[in-house]
């Protein structure tokens, strides 16, 4: 076995021009095959039906895949690796949560949700009340939560590009230094997913995301193998390597590391860090059955069954990656040492394809080495890019069908209306998703989808779950549930040590934290149960009639294609 120090010694050697023409080329391959299916998609996509749920002809396999594709993405594959290879077992806490939300889609939302809508959350939400308020902050909701969601996939595509281009601090690659490679990397994929949802639409994403998990999943096991293979399949082994070269010794296997630290002398703080973790677990837990780019996946299978079985197939598949982490976090602690990983990136997001070069080189030297980096980069990159795309179809077509045509024009656009506003909707969430994500590159990935989780637990899921099961409930307390978590979060995010008062905080140079949790799900998932209760109690306004209309609807799928037009 190498030692820790000559790791680090091989990780800060220059890729040779060859190696980084290898990488590049597989790249541009596997970019230039999921545009052809874009592309192939596009004229396929007649209708709004086709552009919002794929024209709902998707087997539950296939969407299975897809939801696995969406789930896998770069907060699963760079962020979660990166934490366990810095923070061992805390770091694994995160699948975890992200595995057991699984259950909450599919006992409660899943089936109900796909008899219920058409093609997005709101046509739930406001079945039963009134369309336009209703639809105004549900489509505010969704957009929110899939801008934090897309600035950790991107933040992720900005580390994994300067590790493809072989540019590490103090380097320059055509005219390019680390942190210039990490901007453009991210605008690449703000192009790039812009255009699968431009021109291919759910149909075009789908497929897009169906190619990505079978890639994810083959480079994962690939990867996964070679690295027990190093250590002769001894699990136990590597634990023990990683934990001496983490030099954090046995505490690296232990809880504590991370999350609910103990601060010897300081009773008050070691318990703010239990609650954080607290904090962190419900909102991984709750959060999953809230995220609209999830929820639309529902749509787009022809009934109830299929919903289902897409549900077991992605939690069969997301269970399996999630297993082969833990291999990933430990090789990459024990192999590339954390010194290396933070050299290339203080937030670990690049560990996995670190790691993917090391064991390359371990068995075949560098042009293997190089070959790994180029297969695992590329598999991230496809990671990124469908979960990208399926972020931003999610808010256009809630901009384009529940803003534009419900708010706007009172149901009366025309379908070709509604997936032109959708395209252009597309463009500009790409932009603003850019601009946000190269300010927020010196965040861990999985700790920014961490922030979404505990947004679509606070506005979301409670008023979908009271919307399903609560005759009482009205336009009041939906529109109150929304705003009241969605404010509740983002503004608890703002004053925390997330934002500012730290110098690994979004505006380092400035300090107005006094929320001391870094996740704000403890306190705002409450708050939008609660605002939502206090806001339907305080109405008069009641449709039982509506109620037991959506509840035949939930319960046998009867009459769910029009569930949107009422």
């Amino acid at each position: 076995m190498t030692t820790a120090a000559s790791n680090v010694l091989l990780a800060a050697e220059e890729v040779s021009s060859s190696s980084r023409t290898l990488t590049i080329l597989v790249f541009i391959i596997m970019i230039a095959v999921t545009l052809g299916v874009t592309v192939w998609a596009g004229r396929q996509t007649k209708s709004a039906a086709d552009f919002h749920s794929g024209g709902r002809e998707f087997s539950g396999m296939q969407n299975g895949f897809a939801i696995g594709s969406d789930y896998m993405s770069a907060a699963s594959f760079l962020g979660i690796a990166g934490m366990i290879a810095l923070f061992g077992y805390d770091g694994f806490l995160y699948s975890i949560g992200f595995l057991v939300a699984w259950l909450v889609a599919l006992l409660l939302v899943a089936e109900l949700l796909r008899n219920s809508g058409r093609f997005t959350m709101a046509d739930v939400l406001s079945y039963r009340m009134q369309q336009r308020p209703v639809r105004t902050a549900a489509a505010v909701s969704t957009i929110t939560v899939s801008i934090f969601y897309l600035l950790a996939q991107m933040v992720g595509a900005g580390a994994v590009v300067a590790l493809l281009l072989g540019i590490r601090p103090g380097e320059t690659y055509l005219g390019m230094d680390a942190d210039t490679a990490k901007i453009v990397g991210i605008v690449v994929v703000g192009i790039l997913m812009t255009l699968y949802v431009t021109f291919g639409g759910m149909k075009g994403t789908t497929w897009v995301q169906i190619i990505k998990a079978g890639m994810l999943m083959g480079g994962t096991i690939v990867l996964a193998a070679l690295v027990m293979a190093i250590y002769g399949f001894d699990f136990g082994e590597l634990m023990s390597d990683a934990a001496n070269a983490s030099g954090a010794g046995q505490s690296f296997l232990e809880p504590g590391l991370r999350f609910g630290v103990e601060v010897p002398g300081d009773a008050l703080q070691t318990m703010w860090n239990k609650l954080d973790l607290i904090s962190l677990g419900l909102a991984l837990v709750l959060g999953t059955a809230g995220l609209p780019h999830i929820l639309i996946r529902f749509y787009t299978v022809p009934d109830s069954k299929a919903a289902r079985k897409s549900v077991n197939w992605g939690i069969g598949l997301i269970g399996s990656f999630y297993l082969m982490t833990l291999i990933l976090g430990f090789g990459a602690a024990a192999l590339v040492g954390k010194e290396a990983i933070t050299a290339q990136d203080a937030a670990g997001n690049t560990a996995a394809p670190q790691l993917a070069r090391e064991v390359g080189e371990h068995f075949g030297g560098e042009f293997f080495g190089s070959v790994m980096l180029a297969v695992i980069a590329a598999v991230a990159f496809a990671a990124i890019l469908s979960t990208v795309a399926g972020l931003v179809i999610a808010s256009s077509s809630s901009l384009a069908h529940d803003f534009y045509n419900s708010v706007v024009r009172k149901g009366r656009a025309s379908e070709h209306e509604e997936i032109k506003v959708a395209r252009l909707s597309a463009f500009g969430i790409g932009a603003a998703s850019i601009v946000l994500a190269i300010f927020a590159q010196s965040l861990n990935v999985a700790f920014l989808v961490g922030l979404a989780f505990a947004i679509a637990a606070s506005a979301n899921l409670p008023t979908l779950l009271l919307s399903l099961f609560w005759k009482r409930f009205n336009t009041r307390g939906a529109v109150a549930g929304i705003y009241g978590g969605l404010i509740g979060a983002v503004g608890l995010v703002v004053f925390s040590p997330v934002f500012s008062g730290t110098e690994k905080a979004l505006l380092p140079g400035i300090d107005i934290a006094w929320f001391p949790l870094t996740n704000p799900g403890l306190v705002s998932i409450p708050l939008g149960l609660l605002c939502a209760i206090v806001g339907t109690l305080s109405s008069g306004e009641s449709n039982p009639r509506r109620f037991a209309e959506l509840q035949v609807r939930a319960l046998t799928g009867a009459g769910a294609e029009g569930a949107a037009k009422h």
